[in-house]
């Protein structure tokens, strides 16, 4: 089941809008996309803020959405395409899903289960195996993030700085 490389790059690129839309939200910019022989069948985004939930990072919403989608909580024959390497959660749920394949595009050296700290997805023992593969439109994805967090950091010095006419703040 593997998709042209065009495919893949534009079903990432849809992954970024979503990444976008949760940006703009004041999420975590993380975006996935589900697709099932060529038609993409599910989005997500990053929503844990907005949702107080611990879970609602982009891959669990997306799969969530395909399940309802397929009618089904497996999803064979399908494939995830994330802005980010999955976390430990997200990677559980992809096999549990049965999912084909997971693509990703920026590594997660802190938390990553593709390969950055653990890969869950190489384990034998498991009783279903997904193929992984990173690195997909990883620059894009990478400055995306670099972005967001260059912002939050800009915005959380920004009430510390002294007003710039030399009036008095309080």
């Amino acid at each position: 089941m593997e998709a042209h490389a065009d495919d893949g790059q534009r079903f990432m690129q849809l992954a970024l809008d979503q990444a976008q839309l949760a940006w703009q939200a004041g999420e975590v910019p993380v975006g996935a996309v589900v697709v099932k022989d060529g038609v993409v069948i599910a989005i997500g985004r990053n929503a844990p803020i907005g949702s107080s939930d611990p879970t609602a990072h982009a891959e669990i919403i997306a799969l969530r959405a395909a399940a309802a989608a397929l009618g089904n909580y497996r999803l064979p024959g399908c494939e995830l395409y994330v802005t980010l390497e999955p976390c430990l959660m997200c990677a559980g749920a992809m096999l549990h899903a049965r999912l084909a394949r997971v693509v990703y595009g920026a590594t997660d050296p802190k938390t990553g289960a593709g390969g950055s700290v653990v890969n869950v997805f190489e384990h034998g023992q498991l009783n279903h195996q997904t193929a992984v593969s990173g690195g997909l439109m990883a620059a894009e994805c990478g400055a995306m993030l670099r972005g967001f967090f260059a912002e939050r950091r800009r915005a959380a010095r920004a009430p510390a700085a002294a007003p710039a006419d030399g009036a008095s703040t309080g």
